[in-house]
């Protein structure tokens, strides 16, 4: 995943790939949780996915919240349809590397997630997290509500605001309603649990949501 070469410009629509009309088959365990990571999920639970550059590194930080039911890993905010990997680091699938995250608003809320995530990558850095570059690495939260929206942009303002404060630049995060999920690969789910030593580069800009 470092040494990419994908673009960093989303390409047009109709110059994306084709992709399948199949989905890929992908084992309905999660490696951690041992609960499913394809619905349906409890009832009263709630979804939101978000992008923050490698979604390996992603995933664990979520799974490792209270509160979290399930965790996936897969492709996003793109065009096409049910893409596998390589496809994806083309750069020709416009989608990005996503983490769905089912939780118990009974447990923790909307905006401690939304703080885990503005807090653990560099949303300033456009269409690359750290050494990852490319369209699929970009920062986005991709919402199922109108509450979820308000709530992103709400935290969005004041992250940038506390940025701006500790002279950091604006931020890039695309906000957008949830598209269709299309789950990675089995190997991709839950990596970092498979594989201890693997690659993650997650960071953050030691800059706290106030």
């Amino acid at each position: 995943m470092i040494f990419s070469t994908t673009k960093l410009q989303m390409p047009e629509k109709e110059k994306a790939l084709q992709g399948r009309s199949k989905s890929m088959p992908v084992e309905n365990k999660h490696a951690v949780k041992n609960v499913p990571i394809q619905p349906p999920f409890p009832q009263g639970y709630e979804q939101i996915a978000f992008g923050l550059g490698c979604f390996w590194g992603a995933e664990r930080k979520f799974w490792q919240q209270p509160g979290v039911y399930t965790t996936a890993v897969g492709y996003s905010a793109g065009y096409t349809p049910n893409p596998n990997y390589e496809e994806v680091c083309t750069g020709l699938t416009g989608h990005n590397e996503v983490v769905l995250v089912v939780f118990n608003p009974q447990e923790i809320t909307l905006e401690q997630l939304l703080t885990v995530f503005w807090e653990s990558h560099n949303p300033t850095q456009g269409m690359r997290q750290g050494n990852d570059r490319g369209t699929q690495y970009r920062s986005g939260i991709y919402f199922f509500n109108e509450q979820q929206r308000e709530l992103a942009e709400k935290t969005r303002a004041a992250y940038q605001a506390a940025l701006t404060e500790n002279n950091h630049g604006d931020i890039t995060t695309e906000i957008l309603p949830a598209s269709e999920f299309y789950y990675a690969e089995t190997y991709h789910q839950q990596y970092l649990h498979k594989n201890p030593g693997g690659y993650c580069g997650l960071g953050g800009t030691g800059v706290c949501l106030a």
